[in-house]
């Protein structure tokens, strides 16, 4: 079967196009909008040049540039499957850094939309190429919600650091050695919104212990050590200048604000999340501490288990392999994680595998084992490696839709 290729190189207004033959000369090299009158047109070009060079094959390629080609990817593996079986298609979203790395083998190449639609298309033409886009739109959905659940979390982190570097500004002590459990907490926000350091080293300990206590809705056990210790740590802070506590306050007022109107729009996405997973039938949530947030990030990054044929190739697309390094008769054991796969599906493995450790006994006593052979970023490690062994149970409760049995109910 005689085939086209059409290397598609997308970007916000247009979008370069290249066809080649099979041998790797070029048919057309043009550019059409990136709107659906432009796909008509490339819909179009495609059919006539198939009928005058007696092509019957299109292998359509573009690289996952964010979501400008989303719409363009999705028109043509539609409108194309109206012309089957004359004409056969397949649509590829590739992998930039893959493409990158391939146009590495041209060194004498220049950098336009021209020449990147044309190594796209060639890349085609050589193969070695990932499954091509199937009908995916139930987990792209998912995706929408469990993606930005991921980047706001992502900003949550951040401008948490960013707020606690604010906390060292108004009150040191608390920031190097806080008595509360979390920095995050009520109480301990209370302290840091409301109160000064001159202000705590100069309440009476009766004062600062009902203000304690009632901040913390009479949770703690041992309100006046806290309370001793934490008149302490404002005498040995450092004192403010005037002119800063204002704008300090006010700085650390806006950065909580917007991060807790963040962790309300994260509850708000974790109740649709829920909502899709009632349609979507799973087993992961029989896995205790992954719950339906985590089994949505799994699932919408994984799609349909069968494009993978081992939990080996799952781990690799997740990122959670190792580099090799071997010569002759040496083999290294100390590598690298490779820097490369999906961090969405990592992110949620990782998240997912930091939950099921703390339930699950089989779980919990790996990670201590990794945990305990390094004397070094020991929780970094152990929970990387947890990770790389929950793809395993992932990958076999996709596959065969059984529930999970714990360690405790297996004869």
């Amino acid at each position: 079967m005689s085939k086209m290729l059409v290397g598609i190189d997308v970007s916000l207004k247009s979008h370069h196009v290249q066809f080649m033959d099979g041998d790797g000369d070029s048919l057309a090299s043009f550019s059409v909008p990136n709107d659906q009158n432009g796909a008509d047109t490339l819909i179009q070009r495609i059919l006539e040049t198939a009928k005058k060079k007696k092509l019957n094959l299109f292998q359509i390629g573009m690289e996952a540039t964010s979501n400008l080609g989303w719409h363009l990817a999705h028109y043509l593996r539609e409108q194309l499957k109206g012309y089957e079986p004359s004409f056969q298609s397949h649509v590829y979203v590739l992998n930039a850094r893959k493409v990158a790395r391939f146009k590495k083998g041209y060194d004498t190449l220049v950098k336009n939309d021209r020449i990147d639609a044309w190594v796209i298309a060639d890349h085609l033409r050589f193969g070695r190429l990932p499954m091509e886009m199937k009908d995916t739109i139930q987990y792209e959905a998912l995706q929408r919600l469990t993606r930005t659940r991921f980047h706001l979390m992502q900003n949550i982190t951040r401008d948490k650091i960013y707020f606690l570097n604010q906390v060292f500004l108004k009150f040191s002590g608390l920031r190097q050695d806080n008595p509360f459990s979390n920095m995050f907490g009520s109480t301990s926000l209370a302290v840091i919104e409301e109160l000064e350091p001159e202000q705590i080293t100069q309440m009476s300990m009766e004062e600062l212990i009902q203000f304690l206590q009632e901040k913390g809705k009479n949770r703690f056990e041992n309100p006046e050590e806290i309370a001793k210790y934490l008149q302490k740590l404002a005498r040995s802070s450092y004192r403010l200048n005037k002119a800063m506590a204002d704008p300090v306050n006010i700085s650390l007022s806006v950065s909580l604000s917007v991060i807790r109107h963040m962790e309300s729009e994260v509850k708000r996405l974790d109740r649709e999340i829920a909502k899709l997973m009632k349609g979507i039938p799973q087993t992961l949530t029989s896995i205790k501490g992954v719950g339906d947030v985590y089994a949505a990030g799994l699932i919408a990054e994984i799609g349909d288990i069968k494009r993978f044929k081992n939990h080996h190739a799952l781990a690799s697309y997740a990122g959670l392999r190792w580099s090799q390094y071997q010569s002759g008769e040496f083999e290294s054991d100390d590598t690298n994680r490779l820097n490369s796969g999906n961090k969405y599906l990592r992110y949620y493995l990782i998240q997912a595998a930091d939950k099921v450790r703390q339930h699950d006994s089989e779980y919990r006593a790996f990670y201590q084992k990794k945990y305990n052979e390094v004397p070094k970023h020991q929780h970094k490690r152990a929970l990387v490696l947890t990770a790389r062994k929950l793809v395993r149970l992932v990958y076999s409760l996709l596959s065969t839709n059984q529930l999970y049995t714990p360690p405790e109910r297996r004869n």
